[in-house]
């Protein structure tokens, strides 16, 4: 039997339990900034249902994204 091991929310780092069938994974890929490309190397993003049924799950990828160099040039309303 293999052993269960829960992830964690990034955003809220809220334990994300077993019958949280609400939450997501999402793996965003690299770019080449010079060919934009994929890079072959991907970010993995755990979001809980709580964040989700806040409606906020858009606003803590783009959060999370900026804050790991993915994403830029967001505008002053959304930061």
């Amino acid at each position: 039997m293999d052993v269960y091991i829960p992830r964690k929310c990034t955003y809220t780092n809220r334990i994300i339990g077993a019958r949280d069938f609400s939450s997501v994974q999402i793996s965003v890929a690299e770019v080449d900034e010079k060919t934009g490309r994929a890079t072959g190397e991907t970010k993995k993003y755990a979001l809980s249902g709580f964040v989700r049924s806040m409606g906020e799950s858009d606003d803590a990828l783009n959060r999370l994204c900026t804050k790991d160099g993915m994403c830029s040039g967001l505008s002053e309303a959304q930061q």
